[in-house]
């Protein structure tokens, strides 16, 4: 696999509805893709990152809820599987895959989590608010699901016009031949995981 330049890809990309795959191995190439993934989400000020919103079909995501390099805990979460979903609160969510679109979005107050590091350890723990919240939406993302697909009726039809927007300017990139074809990106995400998965 030739070394790509990784970067934060927006709403309607093909590989933000992807369902990630599980991983089998950690290599140094993928070690400095999760370095590289860092750099983004401090860059966007964000607080969590999943791997298909840099282009990649594999089943991790990165935490920091300090969103700056040299504070807080920079967290890697590997095959993550959350259950024992506890209350119900809502919160105002964004995401770095939809620059400056935020809403209100109900979750689970409190989840389990069981997951690998990035040495290969067990990660096993209780999670609530918004540590809780972050790992919930990093999630979705690998099962190819959007913070927007979880809005009230009435909050997709508010949200709606961004959206619209985004899809136009996905349109104007793709016929300027910035992004591939759906066919090219998905021949290079069978490629990804049949290295890693």
């Amino acid at each position: 696999m030739k070394r790509r330049l990784l970067k934060i890809i927006e709403y309607p990309h093909p590989t933000l509805r992807h369902k990630s795959k599980p991983l089998r191995r950690v290599d140094a190439e993928l070690r400095d893709m999760i370095r590289k993934m860092f750099e983004l989400m401090y860059e966007a000020r964000g607080v969590g990152l999943a791997a298909n919103q840099v282009d990649l079909p594999l089943r991790l995501f990165i935490v920091n809820l300090e969103a700056e390099p040299g504070r807080g805990d920079e967290m890697v979460f590997i095959n993550p599987v959350v259950s024992r979903p506890k209350g119900q609160v809502e919160m105002e969510e964004g995401c770095l895959s939809l620059p400056g679109l935020y809403a209100k979005v109900r979750r689970p107050e409190r989840i389990h989590i069981t997951a690998y590091g990035m040495s290969g350890q067990e990660i096993e723990a209780e999670l609530e608010g918004m540590l809780a919240r972050v790992v919930q939406h990093e999630l979705d993302h690998l099962d190819g699901i959007l913070f927007t697909d979880r809005l009230s009726e009435a909050s997709k039809l508010e949200v709606r016009p961004e959206l619209e927007e985004f899809e136009e300017q996905f349109l104007s990139r793709r016929e300027r031949r910035e992004i591939p074809a759906d066919e090219q990106i998905a021949a290079r995400l069978s490629e990804i995981e049949f290295r890693y998965c």
